[in-house]
């Protein structure tokens, strides 16, 4: 049952639910600020299924009880019951919902190894939009008023609008207390530089999502529905486009719900920082999807022991991560391999780092040079690609079938590449306005924080770029005519957002 709609964050619906909110925020007195954002929230999240308040309803109830039990309890084994109820609760609801028939399905595939007539187990479960980031948000503050590091609030609508806050709500980024709580319960005052600011984000965020990761993904499709008729450069050139598509498509949610939130005054965590000029794999998921990236470092990672036991342990412990990462992505082996991968990556690197450094010191090399960054770049992005391969397929079997196509089936001549334009489905003409779209990238990440003032560290390079007026204009502009032109063409038919399932 839905409200009436699904308001998605590229639809016509959320274009007008996002003005009519801020505007009445802005009119509204400050002390009513909250409930309005709250039944704003409410019913944001109740338009995709109303029965889909009850869950989250229930985790945030639970972390709010389970904060102040803890914050009034004076023995630490009371407090750590209060902790693993919670986590048990959360994540239980958590595991069920997203990972029950994951769990089936791999147990009934160990008793086939006994039993081969025994038949698969498929339950119509469907996933409650954003669950996996809004529990990770009420985690790490149960977590966080656990250790110490922040109080446990008592207002219960501040502590239900932390939880639901609509921009960030279903697919994050996941926020610590202590950055987005004390922002809610503040008296923000209207500012030209956060209405510009939210504007420059939003205009970025639909032309990534719409323009960028849309026409990207209508080629990988077309290669990824027939893998075993492409050729190897059209299977490559699809997992490529695909990696192009899941930062656009993600990064574009991440600027829409910064956007959004800014044009209220809130500064929700950036999370993505140019992660395609990565040096290495470590560098990248610095750079990639950075608050859960952080999520799992503080709560995960570090508790685990992190680097402080040993070289083993650690690699151990990044080993883990990286798993638990990859299945937090999806409930199939496809993501855990994922997972794994980039976590031997890291571990590859952490090993060889000092021994390669020592070794291009002796013949002379020096390891800042552009050349050899340009050169470390091309083979992160490379091997990347080959990671997106076990995040794009369906199944283990369709992995082999690319990775066969991939590395068997190379050639030169123009038929050759006639052929793997053909598996992409793409004419000459949509090759050249794809590569414009790429190349406004660089632009993108640019002009959105020309008047934000909290850059990332990695974004120092970018901040000393100033556009004036002109180009502004210039560039919103093309943006505008971009999403139009998309809207024309696409209908009604939108295409959702890939992280909305996880």
């Amino acid at each position: 049952m839905q409200v009436g709609m699904q308001m998605n964050f590229n639809s016509v619906d959320l274009l007008i639910f996002v003005p009519v909110v801020v505007i009445l925020y802005w009119v509204l007195p400050a002390k009513f600020r909250w409930m309005l954002l709250l039944a704003a929230s409410l019913f944001f999240y109740m338009s995709w299924n109303v029965w889909l308040i009850v869950l989250i309803g229930i985790t945030t109830v639970t972390a709010y009880c389970a904060a102040l039990l803890i914050s009034r309890s004076r023995t630490s084994a009371v407090r750590r019951l209060w902790l693993a109820a919670t986590l048990i609760i959360c994540l239980g609801i958590l595991v069920f919902f997203k990972y029950i028939n994951f769990i089936l399905e791999s147990a009934v595939g160990v008793i086939r190894l006994f039993n081969p007539a025994q038949d698969s187990i498929v339950l119509n479960i469907i996933l409650p939009v954003g669950i996996s980031f809004y529990t990770f948000q009420t985690l790490s503050y149960v977590i966080d008023v656990y250790r110490g590091d922040y109080p446990a609030e008592r207002h219960f609508g501040y502590f239900a609008l932390y939880v639901t806050y609509f921009p960030q709500l279903v697919a994050g980024p996941i926020e610590k207390p202590g950055t987005l709580l004390p922002q809610l319960k503040s008296e923000h005052k209207f500012s030209s530089e956060d209405m510009l600011a939210g504007a420059k984000y939003l205009l970025s965020g639909f032309f990534r999502k719409c323009v960028v990761a849309d026409f990207c993904g209508i080629f990988v499709d077309k290669v990824y529905a027939d893998l075993s008729s492409a050729n190897a450069l059209a299977v490559f050139a699809a997992s490529a486009l695909f990696l192009f598509q899941i930062y656009n498509d993600f990064a574009g949610y991440s600027e829409i719900a910064l956007g959004s939130a800014r044009l209220m005054g809130v500064k929700l965590s950036k999370n993505f920082d140019r992660p395609l000029s990565s040096a290495s794999f470590t560098e990248f998921f610095r750079r990639w999807h950075i608050t859960l990236n952080q999520w799992f470092t503080q709560y995960v990672y570090i508790p685990l022991g992190g680097n402080r036991k040993g070289v083993l342990r650690q690699l151990l412990n990044t080993m883990i991560v990286f798993a638990l990462c990859g299945l937090w992505h999806g409930a199939s082996w496809t993501f855990v391999l994922w997972g794994l991968a980039a976590g031997f990556f890291v571990c590859m690197e952490n090993l060889l780092k000092r021994p390669l450094r020592s070794l291009c010191e002796r013949f002379g090399i020096d390891v800042r040079s552009q050349g050899l960054r340009l050169l470390r770049q091309a083979a992160v992005f490379v091997l990347f690609v080959f990671c997106c391969v076990l995040f794009r397929a369906q199944s283990i079997s369709e992995i082999g079938v690319a990775f066969r196509q991939m590395f068997t089936g190379w050639g030169l001549g123009e038929e050759y590449f006639a052929q793997a334009f053909e598996s992409l489905g793409m004419s000459s003409v949509q090759f050249l306005l794809l590569a414009v779209s790429l190349a406004a990238m660089a632009v993108l990440y640019r002009f959105p924080q020309e008047t934000d003032s909290e850059k990332l560290p990695l974004d120092a390079a970018c901040s000393r770029v100033n556009y004036n007026s002109t180009t502004a204009a210039f560039i919103y502009g093309v943006i505008a005519v971009a999403i139009s032109w998309l809207a024309l063409l696409a209908g009604s038919d939108l295409s959702g957002f890939a992280y909305f399932q996880f």
